[in-house]
């Protein structure tokens, strides 16, 4: 493009694929003057088409994009997590003012926007990561936008992210998140939790597909039905619509012809990883990533199932089976809520991130992939007591779990017993059985810590910590 265009934009954009492309044709809609930039030509190409009703602009030639913005600069980057985003800060930084503003509003993990938020600072470049959940439709349309690190950058950016992002009640699904890191922490957790309620719906349609053998379209009308319940979430609706979708020429809906390998870009891993060295218990997460994993030894699976045999069917009263189920969904989406708000409450002590855990609740609730009607207990609960234990120590939530738990059991004995496997439905079970438990058997694992390692015990009559010649 010609640089007499030079400041004139309020903003720019790196990377130009479908989530910046669109994030970007979102902003012009509102109003601001924004240009955006990527050396893939016909990139560009798409977005001028695209955003010829308001003028959007782009550049393959990364001077002649930065000199076209405005000072202080604001710009984005949506580029793949990892060197990349390092390459793009490093080409950035001489072409940049002191107190220009860089967003990197990728997947990147936490730890490497802790080093860069530090790196820019003593390169006098305001710097905040932020996760943007909602797809391209969400960036399109209205994302959830997750901002965490600098927040003067923060304040600065507030009029066109409050624009861009989803309403909820006319409030827009974006805040301040924290400082440092935060941002990103808190999208990964988002996506771990996302992990696992995809796992569940997989879980609960292998049920009632080879469980109760119905056919595909009484499946898509069951998770259609829940969707109209307090199960309502993005992700049964979009359930929902692949039940129904025919590709052109095809026999059989699409999601027959898909092959049962589950890809992954490794944020859920990075959650359980997290979850582990934060020592907060994630096992609805954890066994989601695992059957991922296990989903991907298709050869083996074939194998195994020749030599150990299939699941059986379910003979069981078919409308008190999907009573049943529908009780087991809804107590293992509040456990794995559960499970991801304490996974936030001890990054923010650990990290001192320092959290409002209602404020990340109330966005959620609309225009991420997690968006859901329960998303509205979480913040309620959390915004009457923040300091609030564990999300299940909820009044209300308690109620819930309470009416819920029994179909959870009556589901997981039934799919035992067929041989289904259920592990995420089960990882949430077991976890809330031993989350009830006031007394554990972990004693005895202290006492075998002690007799083989020396490692000691502390006793429940007096104070101190023992070791014993156990032989």
């Amino acid at each position: 493009m010609d640089s007499n265009t030079s400041h004139q934009h309020v903003f720019g954009m790196i990377g130009l694929g479908t989530m910046g492309r669109n994030l970007l044709l979102n902003m012009a809609d509102h109003g601001f003057n924004v240009t955006g930039y990527d050396k893939n030509e016909s990139q560009v190409k798409s977005l001028i088409e695209e955003g010829k009703k308001t003028n959007t602009l782009a550049f393959t030639d990364i001077k002649e994009f930065v000199k076209s913005i405005k000072t202080p600069r604001a710009i984005m980057m949506l580029v793949p997590a990892g060197a990349i985003v390092d390459q793009v800060i490093e080409e950035l930084i001489p072409l940049l003012s002191e107190g220009d503003i860089i967003i990197d509003g990728g997947n990147s993990h936490f730890t490497d926007t802790e080093r860069r938020v530090e790196f820019l600072k003593e390169q006098h470049i305001h710097f905040f990561g932020m996760g943007i959940s909602g797809g391209e439709k969400g960036a399109r349309f209205g994302p959830s936008l997750m901002p965490g690190g600098d927040k003067h950058a923060y304040e600065t950016m507030r009029p066109i992210l409050e624009a861009v992002a989803a309403k909820v009640d006319g409030v827009p699904c974006v805040t301040y998140i924290g400082p440092g890191a935060s941002g990103h922490f808190v999208k990964m957790v988002h996506n771990g939790i996302e992990y696992a309620i995809m796992a569940l719906i997989s879980e609960a349609y292998e049920l009632m597909k080879n469980g109760l053998s119905l056919s595909d379209k009484e499946i898509g009308a069951v998770f259609s039905d829940w969707n109209k319940g307090r199960l309502q979430s993005y992700l049964l609706e979009i359930t929902a619509t692949i039940f129904k979708h025919k590709e052109p020429g095809d026999q059989d809906i699409l999601i027959n012809y898909i092959k049962d390998e589950a890809k992954s870009k490794s944020t859920g891993k990075w959650t359980s990883q997290e979850a582990m060295d934060l020592q907060a218990v994630a096992t609805a997460i954890d066994t989601a990533v695992a059957m991922r994993d296990l989903s991907k030894q298709k050869e083996l699976r074939v194998k195994a199932a020749e030599l150990y045999g299939k699941s059986t069917p379910i003979v069981t009263d078919q409308k008190q089976f999907l009573i049943d189920l529908e009780q087991a969904m809804y107590f293992s989406m509040m456990i794995t809520y559960a499970q991801g708000m304490e996974m936030l409450q001890k990054a923010s002590l650990e990290l001192n991130y320092k959290l409002n855990l209602s404020d990340c609740a109330k966005i959620w609730r609309g225009g991420c992939i997690i968006r859901a009607k329960f998303l509205e207990e979480i913040y309620q609960a959390f915004k009457k007591e923040e300091n609030l234990p564990n999300l299940l120590a909820d009044k209300k939530v308690v109620e819930e779990i309470k009416k819920t738990v029994t179909g959870a059991r009556n589901i997981a004995v039934k799919a035992i017993n067929a041989s289904i496997a259920v592990p995420v439905f089960s990882a949430t079970l077991s976890y809330f059985d031993s989350l009830k438990t006031s007394r554990m058997p972990s004693n005895l694992i202290q006492a075998q810590r002690d007799y083989f390692g020396a490692h000691t015990y502390e006793r429940i009559d007096k104070e101190g910590t023992y070791h014993t010649k156990w032989d």
